[in-house]
């Protein structure tokens, strides 16, 4: 390894990803270029990413470098579906599913994503509740808002 090398520029990676996505339904969720020159793809579908895609993908962005003037090390993978949320879009794919907030007050909530945008997102949560003057408690949904600031994280919840 060289006693110094140039560091990759991760809008030149950011350039070279997007260039390649109008070719699939594949969209970048993170880009990382850390040190060493070690770079991180992060993709996901709204289907599903195999192994193949990731593999073409890194092929694709191999092609765009030269390895004799650039030292680097590259990582392309999934968005796996117990890492948080990062974009908007994992947010959209995910509505309708069961998933996990933990708030910045330190707050954890499960719901149903009812819905995304932009400013925040809209969570469908059940509640046991006993009306005044009622024997038994009755099953009540309610629906709540979120800022994407109050939240550390929003994951799928898997069930098995």
């Amino acid at each position: 390894m060289p006693l110094f090398f140039i560091m990759i520029d991760k809008n030149r990676v950011q350039e070279i990803v997007a260039a390649y996505f109008p070719v699939s339904d594949l969209y970048l969720v993170d880009i990382r270029v850390e040190p060493g020159n070690r770079i991180v793809v992060e993709i996901d579908s709204d289907s599903s990413v195999s192994i193949d895609d990731c593999a073409d993908l890194t092929r694709y962005i191999e092609s765009h470098f030269d390895r004799d003037a650039e030292d680097y090390e590259l990582e392309v993978g999934s968005a796996g579906i117990s890492q948080a949320f990062k974009i908007l879009r994992q947010y959209t794919k995910n509505i309708g599913r069961e998933v996990e907030i933990l708030t910045k007050a330190g707050k954890k909530m499960f719901g149903v994503l009812k819905a995304a945008n932009e400013k925040n997102l809209v969570i469908t949560c059940s509640k046991q509740v006993k009306p005044e003057g009622a024997k038994r408690k009755v099953t009540v949904n309610e629906e709540i808002t979120f800022a994407y600031d109050e939240l550390k994280y929003t994951k799928c919840v898997i069930k098995i």
